[in-house]
């Protein structure tokens, strides 16, 4: 695991955003907060209900869906990491918020409910950290009511714009190797980040029961200017606290130098110069 991050929270809070300029920080806050929106459409919420957030890190959608029931309903805040959840408790506490919830420790792949348990399952990128989506889907179609919806968001990684697209070759050392490198690992069926997309998602909450459900792929372009430290930052923050960064994933096929001066030259050639990046992304909204 990367020294970079010691735990969840952390990495929530800070790696997230890192070599984002200000602007951008703002802009990523007003996506996040949309995405919670849809899924929270998505999901119908009613007072009352027993509503799960799987892997809720800071509680971005449990909160709002505190905040919806009006405290009436059962909001299950439920992450494998404790740090997650004491951070949660922290801020419910400060907020005098005494009823309406619980916290559960556990992993998407065993949660620790009993079957036909909840009525509303949520997630937001947490599929993308488990390297076999199959089991993790079944465990939620276990623990929903029959009737019970799913409704989450995930990051396609592995058809996002990649390094090698935006770089000009003339300007960068063993620019082909890199790129097969980079194709290679993403393309890597024991990578969790990127070895799925909306089909093979879609065949997952086939297989586990789900009726029909919706999977939509949302693609999102941006353009801005590369900052000066902001590429080292891309390659040195890891995804997650138990994923290597992206240095860490070229260093299983180069040495450090020349990972080092790959990172070089592509600060180098961007620094300065307005690129456009695409990025994707389903919303997953299933019925039991």
């Amino acid at each position: 695991m990367s020294e970079i991050c010691k735990n969840w929270t952390q990495w929530l809070k800070q790696n997230r955003f890192a070599g984002q300029t200000p602007e951008m920080i703002e802009q990523t806050t007003r996506w996040l907060e949309a995405v919670r929106d849809v899924i929270l459409v998505y999901a119908e919420l009613q007072q009352h209900e027993t509503v799960i957030d799987i892997g809720c890190g800071t509680g971005l959608l449990a909160f709002k869906a505190l905040e919806m029931q009006d405290c009436k309903g059962k909001i299950i805040f439920s992450d494998m990491f404790q740090d997650c959840l004491d951070d949660c408790k922290k801020i419910l506490d400060e907020a005098g918020v005494k009823e309406g919830y619980e916290f559960l420790q556990c992993p998407v792949e065993h949660i620790n409910l009993p079957e036909s348990s909840v009525h509303k399952a949520l997630m937001r990128s947490v599929l993308v950290h488990v390297v076999n989506k199959q089991i993790a889907i079944n465990e939620v179609y276990r623990i929903l009511k029959p009737g019970g919806k799913f409704c989450a968001f995930e990051p396609v990684i592995r058809s996002n714009t990649r390094y090698w697209e935006i770089l000009d070759p003339t300007h960068i050392d063993r620019y082909e190797d890199f790129k097969k490198a980079e194709n290679e690992m993403m393309s890597n069926p024991q990578d969790s980040l990127c070895n799925f997309d909306e089909k093979t998602l879609k065949m997952n909450l086939e297989i586990a029961g789900f009726t029909i459900p919706e999977v939509k792929l949302q693609e999102v372009k941006s353009n801005y200017v590369v900052q000066p430290n902001m590429v080292r930052e891309w390659f040195v923050n890891p995804p997650s606290p138990n994923q290597p960064s992206t240095k860490e994933r070229y260093m299983r096929y180069f040495d450090e130098a020349t990972v080092e001066k790959y990172m070089s030259d592509v600060q180098n050639y961007l620094t300065g110069r307005e690129i456009s990046l695409k990025t994707n992304a389903v919303f997953i909204n299933a019925t039991k």
